[in-house]
């Protein structure tokens, strides 16, 4: 079984609504943590929070915050909770959908409420399979953003793994002029790092400026909206080449293994191409996140030596300049990131030993 996590915005709740929500996470919160010093927890119910206050409070939402806290003391050592959101299962929570428009429902402080959601085109496919049975809904989580309101509703379902005799395989390089090129054989697709690395430059040079003004406020919104265009750029980059690796009858994904690789530019006008500024290690999750989904097998490399071996064989840190490569033995010429993918769906240097999927 496979698992996703879709975060649906609540479309415009009142300010009443909005009210009750912070209210709820604030009771929520504080009897989380009288539950943390509760002797009776392990087989505690929803009838303990009479014990700790006679106000109202939905006893579904007690009921997961009992498994909660008994999961997070255990496995986490938790001590305290500064914020605990309410939490729903699927016998309390509901999607539904009416004239085409996506809502939700669950249990409040006064009465079970219905509110509307916000879905983008990849979420209301999954909540279409959610609703027809094709997928099963678990745990869901109320919780508040930057002063919005969204739900977390996780859903599982089964994936058939696409096999074969030998599999044919995408190799994927990272890189710094090239954000990603995946190779199968001799076709590539090509994400390039020079716009990025621009837009990147502009948000450092707006935010020096802020600094000099002292600007706090607009330092932490500029690199909040950095952080949120990065993660929107590789879910599309992602997006791309797992469809990509559909469209060629792909079965195997290969990647390196980036764990504890860092480059750096020491120029100023290079800033925005540090391999390891960019989210890059969130690039390969959303990858082998969306290939999984799509029934494909994730493999990591063993980075050594990938961008500096030829197709013959041989390995020197000089057939690499760059974009071009080229190599001083047979004469062997490609772009060289495009060899690099190539290798890695190889595994010239073998998969890797830290990194297993």
């Amino acid at each position: 079984m496979q698992t996703i996590t879709l975060k649906l915005e609540l479309r415009k709740p009142t300010k009443e609504k909005v009210s009750m929500f912070q209210k709820m996470t604030k009771v929520n919160t504080a009897f989380s943590n009288w539950l943390l010093d509760f002797e009776g927890l392990q087989t505690a119910t929803s009838k303990v929070f009479h014990l700790y206050s006679d106000e109202p409070f939905p006893s579904a939402i007690v009921n997961q915050t009992i498994r909660t806290v008994k999961s997070k003391k255990k496995n986490q050592k938790a001590k305290v909770f500064r914020r605990l959101w309410c939490g729903f299962n699927n016998q309390n929570f509901r999607v539904e959908k009416e004239n085409g428009l996506y809502k939700v429902s669950f249990p409040t402080l006064n009465k079970r409420i219905g509110v509307p959601v916000v879905c983008k085109e990849h979420q209301q496919r999954w909540l279409d399979r959610l609703l027809s049975g094709g997928a099963k809904q678990g745990a869901t989580e109320l919780y508040e953003k930057r002063g919005r309101w969204f739900v977390a509703v996780t859903l599982s379902f089964e994936v058939k793994q696409k096999q074969a005799d030998p599999p044919k395989i995408m190799g994927i390089d990272i890189g710094l002029r090239q954000l990603a090129v995946a190779s199968i054989g001799t076709t590539s697709l090509f994400f390039s790092g020079n716009e990025m690395a621009y837009r990147r430059r502009r948000f450092a040079a707006r935010r020096r400026k802020l600094g000099n003004a002292k600007k706090l406020d607009a330092i932490r919104k500029s690199k909040n909206k950095e952080s949120e265009w990065m993660k929107n750029t590789n879910h599309k980059i992602s997006r791309q080449i797992v469809d990509f690796a559909l469209e060629n009858g792909v079965h195997l994904i290969r990647m390196e293994d980036l764990t504890g690789i860092r480059h750096s530019r020491k120029s100023k006008k290079e800033a925005g191409r540090n391999l390891h500024s960019w989210s890059h290690y969130q690039l390969q999750q959303f990858i082998e996140y969306k290939a999984k989904i799509a029934g494909l097998l994730v493999q990591y490399v063993d980075p050594k030596y990938t961008s500096m071996t030829c197709k013959c064989g041989h390995t020197d840190k000089h057939n690499r300049n760059k974009d071009s490569f080229l190599c001083v033995k047979c004469g062997y010429l490609s772009h060289a990131d495009v060899n690099a993918s190539i290798n890695i769906a190889k595994a010239i240097s073998g998969l890797s030993t830290t990194k297993i999927v």
